[in-house]
């Protein structure tokens, strides 16, 4: 399979017809190898305009809903972000090569494995620290963060994580409550107060961990 070819296709027949206007993000979805970030058996399906079933029953987010939540959440060159239930990584390298210090964190070791082997060859050194823990915690060591993903489908973003916010920072995740199908949904941070917006429709699995719970719902 040529699997250049299929990106190309994949960005002008999938991203390019729905809204993906920003440069960075069309170019790095047309240079990042994205069937590395699959398990094996599904390499031929990287590019496909549908989910794409990992172990653990999780998935890697269609390529256009992707594209787009990390359009939404606006990370400019040199801003630090954190990508939780980052899976195998894809969205972690995509972060990083628009310019992005991205922190990624993964509690599936399996996933990680496959993570740790894609990202040398996709992003320069140091560009993405994997980190093995619960990403409903975030990562408070690190914090404070630009932008925060939760590469998933969330009911609720708990406050461990909202705090881990600058002011002036972005939250983007797939929202179920009122589904389905999910909407992204963009948190900022503002005089200390969160507000939300829905943007597109999108459809993502339930993440574990992000059930409703006494925290920002969305």
């Amino acid at each position: 399979m040529d699997f250049a070819e299929a990106r190309r296709f994949m960005v002008d027949g999938q991203l390019r017809p729905n809204r993906v206007e920003d440069p960075r993000i069309v170019a790095a979805m047309r240079d990042l190898p994205r069937e590395r970030f699959a398990p094996p058996a599904m390499a031929a399906r990287a590019y496909a305009d549908a989910e794409l079933p990992l172990p653990g029953g999780r998935a890697m987010l269609q390529p256009l809903v992707l594209a787009r939540l990390v359009q939404l959440a606006g990370l400019r060159r040199g801003e630090r972000a954190l990508i939780l239930a980052a899976g195998t990584g894809f969205g972690a390298a995509l972060m990083a090569k628009i310019g992005g210090t991205v922190t990624a964190v993964e509690s599936d070791p399996a996933l990680l494995a496959i993570a740790r082997a894609a990202l040398p060859a996709a992003v320069p050194p140091g560009a993405v620290t994997l980190v093995e823990a619960d990403p409903t915690q975030g990562h408070a060591a690190g914090a404070p963060y630009d932008v925060i993903m939760i590469e998933g489908g969330v009911h609720a973003v708990p406050r461990a994580i909202q705090d881990q916010l600058v002011e002036g920072g972005r939250l983007v995740a797939i929202g179920l409550e009122g589904g389905p199908p999910g909407r992204a949904m963009l948190l900022r941070r503002a005089g200390g107060a969160l507000t939300a917006t829905r943007d597109f429709d999108a459809h993502a699995p339930a993440l574990p961990g992000f059930a409703a719970a006494p925290a920002f719902v969305f």
